[in-house]
């Protein structure tokens, strides 16, 4: 795209300096920011400065530039509106950021995961293997400081084979094999995680250049 990545870590906007003044002294020198910080207010609080266009890599709230190359990816083999999704794991970003997108799009979106690591507002059920056979995309996310909660919803090539035909298992990346994913899971036929990471560059390249008025 032509440009010239500046790498500075997250702790640089970790200052008492008004982050209104960061981003006006950042738009002598950059087109735009791409922010990867625990706290979605610091994205925002950039991004109200108007000066340029802020990309929200990744926050503890929530994780948009995860989700949508898994959408890209799904968008390349076919419609995804009349797909059903079913997400296991607990409240966190990658959970809140797939409720985002769902409402967005109108995605037929069932988390399931124990009662009370429910995300607030989800369509949400603890049945895993009722759910799981009537799912087309299958998600997981790494169980966080909930390993002993969620261990019975750790996704199998067993549980895998109840699902409808053509079912496909993304798990989001880092996941370990024997925690919320069994080793036979990930050698199933619906295992499609490490080719809907493709999507990635062409993704982030597509929002960057929507930012910068390329495309």
């Amino acid at each position: 795209m032509g440009l010239e990545p500046i790498v500075f870590p997250d702790t640089t906007l970790d200052k008492p300096e008004a982050l209104v003044d960061v981003a006006q002294y950042l738009d002598n020198w950059v087109d735009l920011i791409v922010v990867r910080h625990h706290d979605l207010a610091v994205v925002e609080a950039l991004a109200a400065a108007h000066a340029m266009p802020v990309v929200n890599a990744m926050t503890d709230e929530n994780h948009p530039c995860e989700v949508l190359p898994d959408l890209y990816s799904l968008r390349q083999r076919g419609d995804i509106s009349s797909l059903r999704f079913l997400f296991v794991g607990a409240e966190g970003n990658i959970a809140r950021a797939w409720q985002e997108a769902a409402r967005v799009l109108q995605l037929d979106l069932i988390q399931c995961c124990p009662t009370e690591l429910a995300t607030p507002g989800a369509v949400w059920t603890d049945d895993l293997e009722t759910a799981v056979r009537s799912a087309d995309v299958i998600l997981s996310d790494g169980p966080g400081a909930h390993v002993e909660a969620l261990e019975p919803y750790q996704i199998t090539a067993a549980l895998l084979d109840l699902a409808p035909a053509g079912v496909r298992f993304n798990p989001c990346p880092p996941f370990v094999r024997g925690r919320e994913v069994s080793a036979d899971a990930v050698e199933h036929p619906a295992f499609v995680g490490h080719n809907f990471k493709a999507g990635l560059l062409p993704v982030q390249q597509a929002v960057m250049a929507f930012c910068l008025g390329l495309g």
